[in-house]
């Protein structure tokens, strides 16, 4: 890491300690970023990058809600509202009971990256709450649902910041949030959340945005090898919706996905996964992928483990952060890999990283990678702004030219800066740069 860059890591650091997450995504950053300034003295006269690493604004709030046995419930709040230089605030909310302020604030840092890459005007926040909505009734959901809100609403807004989906936030997740906001302010105001219903205002694609966008970014990858998704072997890790779009979307241009996870074990599925079976038993029964192999011949499931253990040419990590190790990733190279496309956030650990890359294995990283659901997010705003629907294929079109547009942006910039084929460096130089041009345009703010 370059010395001047280090300094200031250091701070980042030393000011935000026991937030392991959000260390790792800053230094990560970092890395890339010397040869920048040595062509932009301004980034680090204007002090761009303490700036960028330190939020606008973080927003921490009690929820108390009442369970089915009416015993009260208290859980906690985040909202990270990080970075506008380019537009409102933009980021998913996550429920789940490992977010705390590191989680949240890593994601919201890669946020900021991953919408500039879209080239769509919107900033980065991300936010969330550590319950746990597994188990939990559609009543206690809705409850929990209307005291997040009542205390969001205040903080967000079409022109401030507009929250999405994300783990454990779905159509009825927003759903509920949206019904609590309209309901306190009097304002039928569809910007102010993303991720809606195609019946109330929700654009076609969203759902699939994801998914379907890291298989686009991953094929874009394999075409600079002469090769695509045809004929490939693939894993997912995950099973809820970006990797049950992305199994589809990989089978759809010829692959066989041979096997998904779950917190509890994996699937393995030689014939290729049966997309409308999982779909059945994760978003209809809500139940669990070990539910897959008592109704599908000739498949195994398997108890813990890896997924990561298992023969594969490309792999596609859609769970969460940091669930692929060193280990592993050197384990994929030995058994034949090609390529990796991150569809959750930050999932491969640095050592992860540096095997793959070292290898000379093609690796996209999520915040290029799996910005397909906040492209999406972002065009479900102009929907809404113009008071407009898209059909499928026009929306899908669209999809489709922002993620070959990320995947060629990455491409040219690693080229630019000395490193072909580095689409870490490419992503997060060609996100920080637009960000850094419009802070220092928009002066010390």
């Amino acid at each position: 890491m370059d010395a001047r860059l280090e300094a200031i890591r250091d701070t980042v650091l030393a000011r935000n300690p026991g937030e392991g997450e959000f260390h790792q995504a800053v230094t990560e950053v970092f890395e890339s970023l010397g040869p920048v300034h040595d062509r932009h003295p301004e980034f680090l006269e204007g002090a761009v990058l303490e700036r960028l690493c330190e939020p606008e604004r973080q927003i921490i709030f009690r929820v108390p809600w009442a369970d089915d046995a009416g015993r009260f419930q208290i859980n906690r709040g985040f909202r990270v509202e990080f970075n506008s230089a380019l537009g409102p605030f933009k980021g998913g909310l996550r429920f789940h009971p490992s977010v705390n302020l590191g989680i949240v604030k890593f994601l919201g840092f890669e946020q900021i990256f991953k919408n500039a890459l879209t080239g769509m005007p919107i900033g980065g926040g991300k936010g969330g709450s550590d319950f746990d909505p597994r188990g939990r009734s559609d009543a206690e959901i809705m409850r929990f649902c209307q005291a997040f809100m009542t205390e969001l609403y205040r903080h967000i807004g079409e022109y401030t910041d507009v929250p999405a989906g994300d783990i454990g936030v779905g159509g009825r997740e927003i759903g509920y949030l949206f019904g609590q906001y309209k309901r306190i302010t009097n304002r039928y105001e569809s910007g102010v959340l993303t991720g809606k219903g195609i019946s109330w205002g929700g654009s076609l694609v969203r759902p699939e945005a994801t998914g379907y966008g890291t298989v686009i970014f991953a094929e874009e990858m394999l075409k600079t090898r002469g090769q695509s998704f045809d004929g490939q072997r693939v894993v997912v890790s995950g099973s809820g919706n970006v990797a049950i779009n992305a199994i589809a979307k990989a089978q759809s241009l010829g692959a066989t996905v041979v096997a998904c996870s779950d917190s509890s074990g994996y699937v393995v599925d030689e014939a290729g996964i049966d997309v409308a079976l999982l779909r059945q038993i994760k978003e209809v029964e809500r139940g669990r992928l070990k539910d897959y192999e008592a109704r599908r011949s000739a498949v195994d499931y398997v108890d813990g483990g890896s997924v990561w253990d298992l023969d594969a040419t490309v792999a596609l990590p859609c769970a969460t952060q940091n669930e692929l190790d060193g280990d592993a990733a050197a384990r994929l190279v030995r058994n034949g890999l090609l390529a990796v496309a991150e569809g959750a956030n930050m999932p491969s650990t640095r050592e992860a990283v540096a095997v793959f890359q070292d290898a000379g294995v093609l690796f996209g990283p999520g915040k290029a990678a799996n910005a397909g659901g906040v492209a999406t997010s972002a065009l479900e705003m102009q929907q809404n702004a113009s008071r407009d629907s898209w059909s499928f294929a026009h929306t899908e079109d669209r999809l489709t030219k922002i993620m070959v547009g990320i995947h060629d942006r990455c491409a040219a910039t690693a080229d630019e800066y000395g490193d072909p084929g580095n689409y870490v460096l490419g992503a997060n130089i060609g996100g920080f740069v637009k960000v850094a041009d419009a802070m220092l345009a928009q002066g010390l703010i």
